[in-house]
């Protein structure tokens, strides 16, 4: 007999946030989250994310022990922009047991249904920057910090209940080349004189801070006909300052402006913290920060390239292979193995073509589920 229980009190709460812990404790290639992130996104009075989004959370209980958890979205930006009612389910885990998931389903559709929604879709979070996408290929590969890793059951579950493909990303793994050819150095001179555009050189965080607001500009230009995006307000872009910009690591930023010092495209890549947080199991304290510093190192020679973007006017005009040619010469400098990109959308030749003239294997792939709703019986 299963119950579902949604979550009211900072226990329950707890337990929510807990249960991946459990599920995964045991599988070498989940990497766990940072708990305390997963407290501030998912606590109304920590997300400004609330301001124009709802959300409610279950647990799926068998006795006293939590056997599955969901959570059911409304984000009203993203339905104002693309004019579709539909809800959101994200935070989802579950043991291989369909008598779970039916509990699980049946509520947050329910609740879709009763707040006015015709459709569900995801897994999805509030925002893009939150992780997005049912893993569907590549359960052998190590996962990063900044995706879901699931149990290869999940999508038999999802499919049974009649959810749909809406949308794939694909992820790569790009090796890091011995050099950059001749040509493709000449290029990048050409871009950058025949676009009148230079490549900011920070020395500090301090020095990037004024182009922050400016990048966040960019990624709504760039992403704003991309698979669910919708704009952030300004107290998010405010929070994802605050939160990630201290921690930038310079080596892997490419910033690129015009002459009006107005940013046009750029590329964040991180130091991979999976291997760290999987020692730590996602606890800073009290030695986790000690393996987050020693990955956080020139030492590490994996990157995760977490964000790209060129300004709509500038695609098509060598930035993009400007970007990767000075991101690349890091690399190099720095002895990297290899980059793991962020999601693309499968049909997304524009960004996919760039590892066309590298050693890269595409190894994981994603999916957003859909599924219509009709009235409830």
């Amino acid at each position: 007999m299963i119950e579902i229980r949604e979550v009211q009190t900072k226990r329950d709460l707890k337990r929510f946030i807990r249960f991946e812990y459990d599920l995964y404790k045991e599988c070498e290639q989940w990497i766990p989250p940072l708990y305390g992130d997963e407290v501030k996104t998912l606590k109304k009075d920590k997300n400004p994310s609330f301001e124009y989004s709802e959300a409610s959370y279950w647990l799926a209980m068998r006795g006293n022990r939590v056997v599955g958890r969901i959570a059911g979205i409304i984000n009203r930006r993203y339905i104002e922009k693309w004019n579709n009612r539909y809800a959101r389910f994200g935070w989802v885990d579950f043991i291989d047991d369909e008598e779970v998931t039916d509990a699980l389903f049946e509520t947050v559709e329910g609740w879709a249904r009763e707040k006015g929604m015709v459709g569900i879709h995801g897994p999805l979070g509030f925002t893009d920057f939150d992780k997005e996408g049912m893993l569907v290929e590549g359960f052998d590969e190590l996962g990063t910090m900044v995706d879901i890793y699931n149990y290869p059951y999940y999508k038999d579950h999802l499919e049974r209940l009649g959810y749909k493909k809406d949308a794939d990303w694909v992820e790569f793994e790009v090796m890091t080349p011995k050099e950059i050819p001749e040509k493709a150095l000449r290029v990048e001179e050409i871009v950058l004189k025949r676009n009148k555009l230079r490549i900011v050189k920070a020395a500090n965080t301090k020095e990037l801070l004024p182009y922050a607001k400016k990048i966040f500009d960019v990624i709504d230009m760039t992403y704003v006909n991309l698979y669910g995006f919708a704009p952030l307000s300004e107290r998010q872009v405010d929070m994802y300052i605050k939160q990630y910009f201290p921690h930038i690591v310079l080596d892997y930023v490419v910033l690129v402006v015009d002459m009006d010092d107005m940013p046009v495209a750029f590329v964040i890549g991180f130091p991979s913290l999976g291997r760290a947080l999987k020692k730590s199991n996602g606890r800073l304290f009290p030695i986790g920060w000690i393996y987050m510093l020693r990955a956080l190192s020139k030492k590490n020679r994996y990157i995760d390239l977490l964000l790209a973007a060129v300004r709509p006017d500038f695609q098509g005009k060598g930035v993009n292979a400007l970007l990767m040619t000075e991101f690349t010469k890091t690399a190099i400098a720095n002895n990297l193995i290899s980059a793991e990109t962020s999601r693309e959308l499968e049909d997304n030749r524009l960004i996919q073509a760039h590892w066309d003239y590298y050693e890269a294997r595409q190894h994981k792939r994603r999916r957003c589920y859909l599924k219509k709703l009709g009235p409830s019986a």
